[in-house]
């Protein structure tokens, strides 16, 4: 059973009547993870997630000398803040409840390396790295893993921009050992690994999936 929460709920009602066409059991819940105020009402008022796959955030890229407060606040409070309360709110639950569960951000291959105009997208996700794994050593007592997927560029229209400059998609033609860029597809594998009984002793970690760019 699966509940989906995104912003825009008329995408998500599409999204929710196809899987349910096709035999699931998916709910739509119309939320805005960055209202932390508005997340805890929401989740207080279903069961506890046993599984949490949180794939929102944000870019706004620029050279480090031009970044706006505005940027600042708009990344960090996506990527960072928000992540970090959405995950606190679900291993909460999980706790009271006295119920097992694996939390998992999506987090970047920035979080593990640097990159051209991303010093602010670079440090939100190396902070949810940090945030990681000190969730980890604490709610490992209560079987709760807590995990991280760090992928590479994935084709998505976020990264339409990315991928239509020339110059940065030279770059990262260069980077990727495995010679193509990732498709969403790319991380799925990851994320039911992270979240089965296969990944059982696997905590205060980071999967990276990012054809080779963060070996050198």
């Amino acid at each position: 059973e699966v509940w989906l929460a995104a912003r825009r709920a008329p995408e998500l009602a599409t999204l929710v009547a196809k899987m349910q066409a096709e035999g699931f059991a998916a709910h739509a819940l119309p939320l805005d993870i960055s209202d932390v105020a508005a997340t805890e009402a929401a989740l207080a008022a279903l069961p506890p997630f046993e599984i949490l796959v949180n794939s929102a955030g944000t870019a706004r890229h620029s050279p480090a000398t031009e970044t706006t407060p505005a940027d600042f606040d708009a990344v960090s409070g996506l990527n960072f803040r928000a992540a970090y309360f959405l995950t606190r709110t679900v291993a909460a639950r999980l706790i009271a409840a006295g119920k097992q569960g694996s939390l998992i951000n999506i987090s970047s291959q920035m979080a593990h390396v640097g990159g051209i105009d991303r010093a602010v997208y670079a440090a939100s996700k190396h902070a949810v790295e940090g945030m990681t794994k000190s969730m980890a050593i604490e709610w490992g007592p209560h079987g709760i893993r807590v995990n991280t997927i760090a992928p590479t560029f994935i084709r998505t229209a976020l990264t339409e921009a990315t991928f239509a400059n020339p110059d940065r998609a030279a770059w990262i033609a260069s980077k990727i050992k495995l010679g193509r860029v990732g498709e969403t597809t790319d991380i799925m594998g990851a994320v039911a690994f992270l979240a089965s009984d296969a990944a059982a002793l696997i905590t205060g970690t980071s999967l990276i999936v990012d054809g080779g760019w963060t070996a050198d």
